[in-house]
Parts: structure tokens; C-alpha cells; sequence
């Protein structure tokens, strides 16, 4: 195996089994309610998203921030200090400031290392998005690939993750500006769901509305059948949902009844208290190669 270490951040999403499995190094977002502050990944002391989403549809309202500087500084310095390279395959730049500021801790750090490398992407991806090319990553290490090759592959492959979501309660969207506080209450009381989209820039971008819970689980199995792109390996396709495992099963089920998909990994996993912070409970998403993000 190729001597590199993955570096991502906890809006990757994959489950912990994974991470431990590749050795993947996450720096932690973080999460606050009030005065109190959380860090998104943390194995020794694992969020209990069940809590999580159950406090936000009482009404708690969560605000968001980057992983500790001086945290993400010390991990990439043990890094470099114990000999590895680094490949950073980071947060959608649109959505986060987490790329930015790790890629300049990078930049800063390669000047007192620089017998050490360092190559780092931003996914434009979120979620399971950005989990499917960390996963990619790995899987090219594994064959040996060098960390120029894998770091190149990956800027070609992220436009080809195709990325696509519902949510339950327009509320969070308004929140986040994405529609107005009038077409909230409208969609919320017409059960309209919009269907939005990761688009190449990496921001998210309402697509179409449905009505009913059922035709957008439909329409994001829709999109996955159109646009599929089966000649990238693995074959992955990821589910993150808000507290909503009965509605993922839904989706698992229209994709293993579906023969197109029949030799797919199919990883289902709840959102990360961040991402969920901003599209709240209910939220269900697909994630796997594409075509393009078209």
C-alpha cells in the first residue's frame, strides 16, 4: 500500500466501521446549542443523533463552526511528524470554510516539513458525497497508486459524484436562506418537498418540487436511475438521512429491486450533527457516480 495518510473531515459521513477500517484521520466540525459546544466526530464519545434530531423537532436550534485551528494543526504536524504524506479530500468550499482554512494549515505547515507532501481537494461534495471520493481514495491507495495519482484522479472523479436531496420541514431551509419564510409555510402546509441538488460549484440548489413524502423518496431513486454511471469503481452508493431510517429502507429497497444496481454497496448513515444542523430532521439523500452533476 501506497504510504499516504487520508485526511477528511467528520461532513464526510462515513460510518465509524470505515474509518477505522481505512485509518482515515477526521478533523472534527462542531456544533453548539446555547453556550454548550460539540465536536461532530468524536469515537470516545459518540453524538447521539437520536437526541440530536429529537431536540431539533422540539424546537432547539444548533449553530455551526470549523474544527479547532489548533487542533487541526496538531494532527497534520504528528502526521508529517511520524513520516506521512497527506492527501486532504475536504467540505464543499461553498458550504464550509473547514477546506480553506485546512488547506492554509497545509500550505504553512509544508514550509517546516518539506521533505513531506501534502495534496488536498475541494470535493464540492457533502455528506456521503464527499464520503463516496474518500472512499474512492482508499480504494486507489490499496491498489497502490501513489498519492500524485490518486490526488489527480480524485479532482477529475468529484464532478461525477452525483448528489441528491429532500427534506421534511422547509423551516431549516429558511433558516439557511434557501426559500423565503412564505414559501416555507406554504410548502410545509401544502406538503410540497423540493428536490435540490449539489451542483459543480459544491453549493446545494433546489431542482424541482413534489408533493408528499413518498414521490420525493420516488424522485430521488429517479434521478439516481437516470443518471447513473456504472463504469467507475467501487460501486458505492451512499444514503444519509435525518433520523429517518424507515424512509432510507424505502430507498434501499427501490435499489435492490432494481437489477441496474444489483453488484452495489449500498452504505446508509445519519447526517453528521452539522449538515443536519441546517437541513434538519426528516432530510434524505442519495449519493453515487454519475454521469455528471448535470
Amino acid at each position: 500500500m501506497a504510504n499516504f495518510t487520508i485526511l477528511t473531515d467528520s461532513s464526510c459521513n462515513l460510518p465509524d466501521h470505515i474509518i477505522d477500517e481505512l485509518g482515515l484521520v477526521i478533523l472534527p466540525l462542531r456544533y453548539m446549542s446555547g453556550e454548550e459546544e460539540y465536536p461532530a466526530y468524536d469515537p470516545a464519545s459518540p453524538t447521539d443523533l437520536k437526541a440530536f434530531y429529537e431536540n431539533m423537532r422540539k424546537g432547539v436550534v444548533y449553530t455551526t463552526s470549523l474544527p479547532y485551528q489548533n487542533t487541526s494543526i496538531d494532527t497534520i504536524r504528528s502526521l508529517f511528524e511520524a513520516g506521512e504524506d497527506i492527501l486532504y479530500v475536504g467540505f464543499s468550499s461553498a458550504l464550509s470554510g473547514t477546506y480553506e482554512s485546512t488547506e492554509s494549515i497545509l500550505v504553512d505547515l509544508l514550509k517546516e516539513y518539506p521533505e513531506r507532501k501534502a495534496y488536498y481537494i475541494d470535493t464540492c461534495a457533502a455528506a456521503l458525497g464527499e464520503g463516496l471520493l474518500v472512499l474512492h481514495a482508499a480504494h486507489l491507495r490499496s491498489l497502490g497508486k501513489s498519492i500524485e495519482e490518486v490526488h489527480a484522479s480524485i479532482v477529475e472523479k468529484r464532478f461525477n459524484v452525483g448528489s441528491w436531496f429532500t427534506v421534511d420541514d422547509l423551516v431549516y431551509l429558511y433558516r439557511g436562506g434557501r426559500v423565503s419564510r412564505t414559501s416555507a409555510t406554504a410548502g410545509n402546509i401544502l406538503s410540497i418537498k423540493p428536490i435540490l441538488q449539489v451542483s459543480n460549484e459544491g453549493r446545494l440548489i433546489p431542482m424541482e418540487k413534489v408533493r408528499g413524502r413518498k414521490h420525493s423518496i420516488q424522485a430521488l431513486f429517479d434521478h439516481l436511475k437516470k443518471t447513473y454511471e456504472p463504469s467507475i469503481e467501487p460501486h458505492y452508493i451512499g444514503i444519509s438521512h435525518g433520523d429517518c431510517i424507515e424512509d432510507a429502507q424505502v430507498l434501499v429497497e427501490l435499489i435492490q429491486g432494481d437489477a441496474t444496481f444489483a453488484d452495489c454497496e449500498i452504505i446508509v448513515n445519519q447526517l453528521d450533527p452539522v449538515i443536519g444542523s441546517h437541513s434538519g430532521p426528516g432530510t434524505m439523500s442519495v449519493f453515487y457516480w454519475a454521469e455528471s452533476r448535470d
